[in-house]
């Protein structure tokens, strides 16, 4: 198998993540690209329609791409421990509520970097960081307990969502008023897969 990715997306992060803490990272040759969403990498492009990464090109089937699903397949390979059956929906939840914050997070991003300084639109980055901090808020008064439960997608999602937090918009303070997770990302970065997967601005 085949991943295509950039190590500056937390999306490609999530599955680098679960692809180290499954043990099955040899499994999968990684195939760097730079891509953005005004000039899709061919190579991105002819894996996925929507010119997104990651994308997992398969030897047996079509490629797989959109993190959720590549990282349901690859645990599915390698035994079901991330997406366990007797607590499914609430790992599918959490681990939306993160993917969410990343949507956000990265259109915030582009909103600055692909835009001229004089079209960059404050009252969208504003409304975008707005559904960043509820859903903060919500993980940390509502899903605490979960988080320091047994390890699943979920974990590795909210960890991979905080991470491009402080990557892209540190400044507008994540931590501020959520000291359980905040003390809570502290020691799951401390995991090696997490360390080995911190990107670079």
């Amino acid at each position: 198998m085949q991943l295509i990715f950039s190590p500056t997306s937390p999306f490609v992060r999530k599955v680098s993540v679960l692809l180290r803490e499954t043990g099955t990272l040899d499994s999968v040759e990684l195939i760097p690209v730079q891509t953005s969403p005004t000039a899709t990498d061919p190579q991105v492009a002819a894996a996925n329609p929507l010119g997104r990464i990651p994308a997992l090109i398969r030897n047996d089937g079509p490629a797989l791409y959109d993190s959720r699903v590549i990282t349901r397949y690859l645990d599915a390979k390698s035994g079901g421990k991330f997406y366990p059956e007797q607590r499914i929906w609430e790992v599918l939840t959490l681990e939306a509520t993160a993917e969410g914050i990343l949507d956000s997070a990265v259109s915030m991003a582009y909103e600055t970097k692909v835009r001229p300084p004089e079209k960059v639109f404050d009252g969208w980055l504003d409304a975008q960081w707005g559904k960043v901090s509820g859903a903060i808020n919500a993980i940390n008064t509502r899903w605490m307990s979960h988080l320091n439960g047994p390890i699943d997608i979920s974990h590795n999602a909210v960890g991979c969502a905080l991470g491009y937090l402080d990557l892209r918009h540190d400044a507008r303070g994540w931590r501020k008023g959520n000291d359980a997770l905040d003390d809570w990302f502290a020691t799951f970065n401390a995991r090696p897969s997490m360390q080995a997967t911190i990107p670079v601005a």
